[in-house]
């Protein structure tokens, strides 16, 4: 059983790009959409292979701004 994330993309020119929503960088291309979704799960691994090796867990905290547009 796996997470569930929302899989952010669009297209331009000859190519799909994406990110998930929530998980901040990770993000990838492809080809196709196919490729883009086994590219962002390869991505996502990937992050998660580094992360339990290098980046020490922290609290993140979230907050409302407010932004002119």
């Amino acid at each position: 059983m796996g997470k569930h994330f929302t899989l952010e993309y669009w297209s331009t020119d000859d190519w799909y790009i994406g990110k998930l929503k929530e998980a901040p960088g990770v993000f990838s291309q492809g080809k196709t959409l196919s490729e883009l979704e086994d590219n962002i799960r390869e991505v996502y691994d990937l992050m998660l292979e580094d992360e339990d090796e290098f980046v020490p867990h922290a609290e993140v905290y979230t907050k409302e701004l407010e932004v002119a547009v």
